[in-house]
Parts: structure tokens; C-alpha cells; sequence
């Protein structure tokens, strides 16, 4: 039995002798019998808790930094009128810091045999799955002296997607790439490229690009013309390592690169490419692949939503011998990662040449705005030694970007805010210059 505020506030104004306090109900009776008397009946026309039934409804996803509303229907399938407190646990990141108590309590009053229903906004500020706690529920009956309490389990699970905040960024993209699709089409050659039409010869033009039974057809040289093919394989690889989890401003590594995996994903989709995700550190953490392009960016959102940084050295080894598997045509293989000189050197350099052997390799890294302030602090004794540190780390992340480009890499290195419009824009110079 759990005794109520109103019992309390009667002991303090001497309505309750203070033997009712103690824990042996026998001596509580002793000392005011009629009071004690209303207690229990109290207590005995409380509605039960533990025949209470629940099912839930209503969002099973939602974006980041986004509401979802569920919704919980209890039935009292008692003959006596329910009263009650309820709270709806769910874990602490499913609320903003201090809303957690509005959110999750509600009063109910639920005549015998009807159901109620009550709606748990939740705003989580994690990415993840959010599941239901437990169901706590206080009967109380109608002097409100005493109560009933119980918890149930009712489970229910929120998948809460990464936000794609540089969806702001898709318009222009997209305009580029239409304004790259109409003009003039691209003069390639090799392995990749797809006809597209002839043209008078110009002093200047390759003349391998001639087409001679064309000419021999007409008075004037034709050369052939070729635009990027259309239907080419980008490999969206996420390196979930220890790396990954350094925190830059107020979110992890990753968030920053699934943002930007997100944005080239709507951006080549668009453009009639085929794009696959593959998460890997020391073993495959999730994969998307031969999806529709239509479906592409939502199972992309899913897959990456539970994904969470591993606090393990990655095995390079592993991750593009799966790249490899995984990309069996010549593919654009953009791997998000960091650019630390050790675990590039050591890592992702032996491994380049069996990935850039067949296919084009582009290396994204989130930078550190704060190394860039750093650099330019003056004033303090402690801000030029800050200051020579940031340079120091400026200057090796541009050798290590140096080491990967002799490889034939291209390297994307911006800030979190920048990454993901600095990797769209990457990709639409590779189908510019026809690499793509």
C-alpha cells in the first residue's frame, strides 16, 4: 500500500497520531481506528493495476531534432473507476534536458470497463533506437489516502534518423548538374564512356576522336563526341573506427560523414548513378546494396541510423578486400574517413593500390574548425604556442593529403559544415572531367 500526500499532510496537522508512520499496521490501527479505517477502505476501492491492459500506436521513426508522438491506450477492465498517475518511461535521450517530466506523466480517470488513450511526445537527441521502458501506473482511490502501484512492459521502439541537414545544399547541386548534363557534351576517350553524337572537326580535336566512315559520307571531318556514362557505381564507404568517435563541435565524426553520405547519395541518385553504402571497421556494420533509386536514400537513413562509433582500430585490410567484393566494376569508391597521419600511413596507404588499381578513389575527412582558430590566435603567450600547435597539425594533415593524392586519390578535407557541399561539388568535377 503506498500511502498519498493528503495521509501525510493529516499526520502533520495532528489529524494522524505519528504511530500510523510505523511500519507494524496492527499498532497503526491501535492508535486511530477510525482514520486507519478510511485508509483501507481507500486502498480496497482503488482500482487494480495489475489487470490494466496497454497497447501502443503512432511513430515508429523520426528525424533527428524532429517530434514523435505515442500514442498508449489502457483499458480498466475493473469494476471500479481508475484514478491514476502514469508515467511512460523511455530512455533519457528520447526528451530535451529538463522536459522529460511533462512529457512522460499523465492523470488518467477511466470509468469500469472503458479505455483512455494518452500521447508521450518524445524529441530525442540521439540517434538510435529509442524503445519504452516500463509503464508505471498509481491507483488511487477516491479519498486519494492510499494507492495501488504496479509497472507493466509495453514495448514499443522509435528509430530516430540522421537529420540531413545539408538537404539545404540540393538544390544548387542540382542545377549544376543539369547545367553540366545540357552543355556542350565532354570530349573522353576509354574504358567508361558512352557515344553521344558527331560534330564537325575542329583544329584542336583529338584525332583519334575522327570517325571516319562518317566522313567518308559527308564533306567535312565528323568526330565523334562522348558524354560520362549515366549508369555508373558509386560505393559510399563509412569507416565506423575509432576515429570516427572524435567529437567535432557537438557531434561525433560520423554524424558529419553520414550527412555528407546522405547528400552525394540524393545527388548521384539523380543524376542515373547506382549508389551502395558499406559501414565497416573491424567487421561489416551495415550495407545497402542493388537498391532502386527511389529507394536508395530511405534504406540509406535506416541503415545508418543505429550506427554508432567503435572504439577499435579499424582493419583496412578487411574493409577493401569488402569494398572490393562489393564494387566488382569499375566503381567511384568515396571513403569517409579521417586523414590522421597514422592510420593513414600505416593503414590506408599499403592498401591503395588494390583499390585504385580499377577504380576511382575519393577520401573525405571532417577537419577541426577549431585547429583553423587556433592557428590565426595571437595575443597570449598560450595563444602563440596554441597557435604553432595548429599549424604544426595543419601542416601534416596537408602531407598526409599529399601522400594520398600521389596515389592518384582526390581528397576532400572541410569542416563539418562544409564537408558534405565540398564532397557534391567533388563529384560533379569527376562527371565534369569525365572520370565519372
Amino acid at each position: 500500500m503506498a500511502l498519498t500526500g493528503r495521509t501525510a499532510l493529516l499526520a502533520a496537522l495532528g489529524s494522524l497520531p505519528v504511530g500510523i508512520l510505523a511500519p507494524s499496521w496492527t499498532g497503526m490501527l491501535a492508535v486511530n481506528a477510525p482514520l486507519s479505517l478510511a485508509i483501507l477502505c481507500d486502498y480496497a476501492l482503488a482500482a487494480p493495476v495489475r489487470t490494466l491492459q496497454f497497447t501502443r500506436s503512432g511513430d515508429t521513426t523520426v528525424r533527428l531534432g524532429d517530434g514523435a508522438e505515442v500514442q498508449l491506450t489502457v483499458t480498466n477492465p475493473s469494476r471500479r473507476r481508475l484514478r491514476a498517475h502514469l508515467r511512460d518511461a523511455w530512455p533519457p535521450s528520447s526528451w530535451l534536458t529538463g522536459t522529460e517530466q511533462a512529457a512522460s506523466r499523465h492523470t488518467l480517470d477511466i470509468p469500469a470497463g472503458e479505455r483512455r488513450r494518452v500521447t508521450t511526445l518524445l524529441r530525442p537527441t540521439r540517434r538510435g533506437d529509442r524503445r519504452a521502458e516500463q509503464v508505471t501506473v498509481r491507483s488511487y482511490g477516491p479519498l486519494g489516502l492510499a494507492a495501488r502501484q504496479g509497472n507493466h512492459h509495453v514495448p514499443w521502439t522509435v528509430r530516430v534518423l540522421p537529420p540531413f541537414t545539408s538537404r539545404k545544399h540540393l538544390p544548387s547541386r542540382l542545377a549544376r548538374l543539369r547545367e553540366l548534363d545540357g552543355r556542350t557534351s565532354v570530349l573522353t576517350r576509354g574504358e567508361g564512356t558512352e557515344f553521344d553524337s558527331l560534330r564537325a572537326y575542329v583544329p584542336g580535336d583529338d584525332t583519334r576522336s575522327i570517325d571516319w566512315r562518317a566522313t567518308a559520307r559527308q564533306s567535312a571531318v565528323a568526330v565523334r563526341t562522348w558524354r560520362p556514362e549515366g549508369d555508373r557505381h558509386i560505393l559510399i564507404v563509412l569507416d565506423t573506427g575509432r576515429t570516427s568517435a572524435g567529437r567535432v563541435g557537438d557531434v561525433p565524426r560520423l554524424d558529419a560523414a553520414m550527412d555528407a553520405a546522405l547528400l552525394l547519395t540524393a545527388l548521384a541518385t539523380r543524376a542515373g548513378d547506382r549508389v551502395d553504402l558499406l559501414a565497416h571497421d573491424r567487421r561489416t556494420r551495415a550495407q545497402v546494396q542493388g537498391r532502386a533509386a527511389g529507394e536508395v536514400l530511405s534504406a540509406m537513413v535506416t541503415a545508418m541510423a543505429p550506427l554508432e562509433p567503435e572504439l577499435v582500430e579499424t582493419d583496412v585490410r578487411g574493409l577493401s578486400a569488402t569494398a572490393l567484393a562489393s564494387a566488382p566494376r569499375r566503381s567511384l569508391i568515396v571513403l569517409l574517413t579521417s586523414l590522421d597521419a597514422a592510420p593513414v600511413e600505416e593503414g590506408l596507404l599499403p592498401a591503395l593500390p588494390r583499390l585504385t588499381q580499377r577504380h576511382t578513389v575519393l577520401v573525405a575527412a571532417v577537419a577541426d574548425p577549431h585547429i583553423e582558430e587556433m592557428a590565426d590566435a595571437r595575443g597570449t603567450v598560450d595563444a602563440v604556442y596554441e597557435a604553432a600547435a595548429a599549424t604544426q597539425a595543419q601542416a601534416q594533415r596537408r602531407r598526409t593529403a599529399e601522400q594520398l593524392q600521389r596515389h592518384g586519390v582526390v581528397v576532400v578535407d572541410a569542416t563539418p559544415d562544409n564537408l558534405a557541399p565540398a564532397l557534391a561539388d567533388a563529384y560533379l568535377a569527376l562527371k565534369a572531367a569525365g572520370r565519372l
